[in-house]
């Protein structure tokens, strides 16, 4: 009986556990050149196993509620995610105004060397986050949406020391095609067939990514348009798509897991 009611405590013991387990929230904040970044750590708290850690740069409204909610969804029990601020913290479009999210990141677009130097430190500031969260820091890995797909490529032109990064609906366009020479990480590209905004670059993205020696794939969903995984979006140039948001998701799975096994 005493062995019975043991069992029984340690089970009630494991479920209210569970129960307070939670996805933590956690303000990751730094200066650079003067400008102070207000980033989210996202991770599910349920247990302490070490597990691979993502840069996750959103679309161009930046950090907000429905960006958290994404970065929730990818990281799962899967990935320690930093949700990265790329403007500052005085930067914050209101979705659905578009003119206020070009108007963000435009100066960046424009200055891809800047670009390149705040994504960077936002790697930085996700290893130093091992310290006090279960991130492991020899799995690293970025993911970008839109604008955020064209800042993980431009990290990994910058040669920095990452897995993999992946790209969803995100710009092809560089400034220095000849950047792809210092990929390091295998980068998995994903855009709509239609996307009228990423893909007339898409050809320079070919020849760009041939003169690498990265292990790389771009890959094209039909019958998509830009925007692809973002559920706020329904233009008829920038429409979610809920199944090639599934495919996408899927893939990058595949190709995360890959990379961080050291598998083909």
């Amino acid at each position: 009986m005493r062995f019975i009611r043991a069992v029984c405590l340690a089970l009630l013991a494991g479920l209210s556990f569970a129960a307070q387990a939670k996805m933590v929230h956690r303000p990751v904040e730094w200066t650079l050149d003067g400008t102070h970044f207000k980033s989210v750590l996202i991770y599910d708290d349920t247990d302490h196993a070490k597990r691979p850690g993502l840069v996750m740069v959103p679309n161009w409204y930046g950090v907000n509620d429905v960006a958290i909610k994404k970065a929730e969804m990818i990281a799962g029990k899967d990935y320690v995610i930093l949700l990265t601020d790329m403007y500052g913290e005085n930067v914050r479009p209101q979705v659905g105004h578009a003119d206020q999210a070009k108007a963000a990141a435009t100066p960046l677009y424009s200055d891809r060397a800047l670009m390149r130097k705040r994504i960077n430190e936002a790697l930085s500031q996700l290893k130093a986050q091992a310290a006090n969260a279960p991130i492991d820091t020899g799995k690293l890995a970025a993911i970008g949406f839109c604008f955020g797909g064209s800042a993980v490529l431009d990290l990994a032109r910058s040669g920095a020391d990452v897995a993999a990064v992946v790209s969803f609906h995100g710009g092809l366009a560089t400034d220095d095609p000849a950047l792809a020479k210092n990929i390091k990480a295998r980068v998995l590209v994903m855009n709509g067939a239609d996307d009228k905004g990423t893909m007339p670059d898409a050809d320079k993205f070919l020849d760009e990514m041939r003169s690498s020696s990265a292990d790389w794939e771009f890959l094209v969903l039909g019958n998509s348009v830009h925007c692809f995984t973002e559920t706020e979006e329904n233009s008829p140039g920038c429409k979610y798509d809920p199944r090639a948001a599934a495919r996408s998701y899927r893939l990058m799975h595949d190709w995360l897991h890959a990379a961080f096994s050291g598998t083909p």
